[in-house]
């Protein structure tokens, strides 16, 4: 029975897709799953997750063995060429036409893409200005510094406007200075309508823009969690307290105790993490109380960062004996 196109409200629709690279192995093994427009999505996993196959994939670049793949409502494999519009992919092993420069790359890439010659070129300056390389158009692809490759890279992904963005591990081989430079592009990006699916082996990288995370392990997704109301909901009202440790605080946890304040040690000395009422008049109190008795260095919410919630899904939702 064909799958209904997708609801209004996901711009995508991963539906039960698997994907066998030799029998009986499966590299994707029933994935499904929905993205919101407008979000920046973290695909996080070991090395041989599925996370690349699972792109290409939604690229519309390989063709699983079952299931079905929906862009704005679109089936990339029953219209491939229109899904392409919809869409920038950024392969972790990208080509560049060497010879061509950067500005003649741009106006390929978005010339494949359906657009106008004066399209086109009104495209090419805008996507090498959000990547920084307006000063760099006339200079050939080949010889451009690694980082300045995978800007244009990059650029030639976003040159056309999709709607949504794939990126494996877009932050290979950039500088420090200009992975802030992509981390607030990405924001620019989402903020404007775009919808970002990006994989990466260093979450501390999609930490400060990913609205949710995609655990894949072992061809199956084990979680997909909304993250973007994580400081606003305090990791479930969790309060990270840092005391002096010039203080004797043997006899802090009875005095948590006799408060009924639940509450779990660290591996920091002096720091503890509080269950603490969500309202702001018990946070407060609490904090009067704390400070009459001790030496509060610190009181602020606590929130899981994305290695933790990644830690944290690999080890309660794998089966026993994995």
């Amino acid at each position: 029975m064909p799958f209904s196109p997708a609801a209004p409200s996901a711009i995508i629709s991963v539906r039960h897709v698997s994907y066998y690279d030799y029998p009986e192995h499966r590299v994707l093994d029933d994935v499904s799953f929905e993205l919101p427009p407008a979000s920046i999505t973290a695909l996080v996993g070991p090395n041989g997750a599925g996370k690349t196959t699972l792109l290409r994939a939604m690229a519309a670049l390989e063709e699983p063995m079952g299931g079905e793949i929906f862009i704005n409502g679109l089936n990339i494999w029953q219209a491939p060429r229109e899904a392409h519009r919809l869409m920038g992919y950024l392969p972790d092993h990208f080509g560049l036409y060497q010879e061509l420069s950067a500005h003649r790359c741009l106006l390929h890439a978005a010339r494949t893409r359906g657009l106008s010659q004066d399209e086109a070129e009104q495209a090419a300056q805008r996507a090498a200005r959000q990547v920084n390389l307006a000063d760099k158009l006339k200079e050939r692809a080949g010889t451009l510094s690694r980082g300045q490759r995978q800007r244009l890279a990059l650029a030639q992904a976003i040159v056309h406007r999709p709607q949504v963005l794939l990126l494996d591990e877009p932050a290979s081989g950039l500088d420090p200075q200009a992975r802030a430079d992509l981390s607030r592009l990405l924001k620019s990006l989402a903020a404007e309508g775009m919808t970002l699916l990006i994989s990466s082996h260093i979450l501390a990288e999609l930490e400060s823009y990913c609205m949710a995370i995609l655990v894949l392990e072992q061809g199956r997704l084990l979680s997909h969690q909304h993250l973007e109301n994580r400081a606003a909901t305090a990791a479930n009202r969790v309060f990270r307290l840092h005391l002096s440790s010039r203080q004797d605080m043997s006899a802090f946890p009875a005095w948590l105790r006799t408060r009924q304040i639940e509450f779990a040690a660290t591996e920091e000395a002096a720091v503890w993490h509080l269950a603490v009422p969500p309202d702001e008049a018990a946070q407060a109190r609490l904090l009067r109380q704390l400070a009459a008795d001790w030496e509060v260095l610190e009181f602020t919410p606590h929130t899981r960062n994305l290695q933790e919630v990644y830690l944290e899904t690999v080890a309660t939702q794998k089966e026993p004996g994995q």
